[in-house]
């Protein structure tokens, strides 16, 4: 009996620890720091997907750039050294992917959740282009229309052709540089790491290719004026190693691929408040908020995209980019 009773405890051991074994943790990097809203909503997006899969997935986040910049992290998931990231896409290796930051491609909200979002023109490119990477595209994130940080006062704000005179870092981007450009600044491409303390010691006087919610994350103690001039529509893309995806068990990946849908259906419910709100907490943290009129922000943007689309088409190679632009009607 008392032989019995050990094999089945020993039985019963081994069932448990293969159950953990069984189990898959997956690396998540994000660019925010911790608290942030994506840190935030990455971590109820990886409770609900261990509930929804008896612990069976995990997520295992890291925040604030902490397995690389986001152009790293990239490389890294396409060769399978980490798992999964929701970042900004990196064009380093493949510059069509500037597609997703062309200025002034969608003027409101609704707009860009038809450009942006599910079936949408830029939405079904992006897929593809991650997929030559042999990385999965799983949900598109929304996350605000760009503007302008400023350590200093606006000059001529509602007039792109009027030279600011007003140095501003930009990333290694083309598109987000030759957007300076057109809109007067002068842009000088500088590392993110390195941004904030160009801005506090004057290198540059400000700060091109985010929104409010990234300058109030990162720029808001060197943000004296905030111009919200809609420089691009920023989305970030749920990012999986299609092997690694592939390696999950049919119930994992269907539970990742649902929880991925319902958590970027949620994002469009609540991203335009989010940006509203944080405007307004540039606001609070002592900045300026220097809205344009409807009238600019037209005039603006049929400046910006004279200029500056022509020579990103190049880029990105005419033909191609064109025909992207022709499906949303551009």
């Amino acid at each position: 009996m008392m032989n019995f009773l050990k094999s089945t405890a020993m039985a019963a051991a081994v069932l448990a620890i293969a159950s953990i074994a069984a189990a898959d943790t997956l690396k998540i990097s994000h660019i925010r720091p911790q608290g942030a809203t994506i840190d935030n909503e990455l971590r109820a997006f990886a409770e609900g997907l261990s509930g929804a899969t008896d612990g069976s997935l995990e997520l295992n986040l890291f925040p604030a750039s902490a397995l690389g910049d986001y152009t790293s992290v990239q490389e890294r998931i396409s060769v399978g050294a980490i798992d999964m990231a929701v970042q900004p896409a990196a064009t380093a290796v493949d510059r069509r992917m500037q597609i997703s930051a062309f200025p002034y491609v969608a003027s409101n909200w609704t707009e860009a959740k038809n450009i942006y979002g599910p079936g949408g023109a830029i939405y079904d490119a992006m897929k593809e282009l991650y997929a030559k990477q042999d990385i999965t595209m799983l949900a598109a994130y929304p996350v605000y229309f760009g503007g302008v940080a400023l350590n200093t006062d606006a000059v001529n704000p509602g007039d792109p052709a009027a030279a600011k005179g007003i140095k501003v870092r930009v990333p290694g981007i083309k598109s987000f540089q030759l957007t300076a450009d057109a809109l007067g600044y002068i842009s000088s491409p500088i590392p993110f790491s390195e941004a904030f303390t160009a801005v506090q010691t004057g290198v540059v006087d400000g700060v091109v290719g985010s929104g409010a919610e990234g300058y109030y994350a990162s720029f808001r103690d060197v943000t004296t004026t905030y111009v919200p001039v809609n420089t691009h529509f920023e989305v970030w893309y749920m990012i999986i190693n299609s092997g690694a995806l592939a390696g999950l068990s049919d119930e994992d990946r269907t539970a990742l691929e649902q929880a991925a849908v319902a958590f970027e259906a949620k994002r469009w419910e609540t991203a335009e408040v989010d940006q509203g709100a944080f405007e307004q907490k540039l606001a609070e943290n002592g900045a300026t908020i220097v809205s344009l009129s409807d009238e600019e922000l037209v005039a603006t943007a049929e400046h910006v995209r004279a200029q500056v689309w022509p020579q990103v088409l190049e880029d990105v190679g005419q033909e191609w980019g064109q025909s992207i632009l022709d499906k949303i009607g551009n």
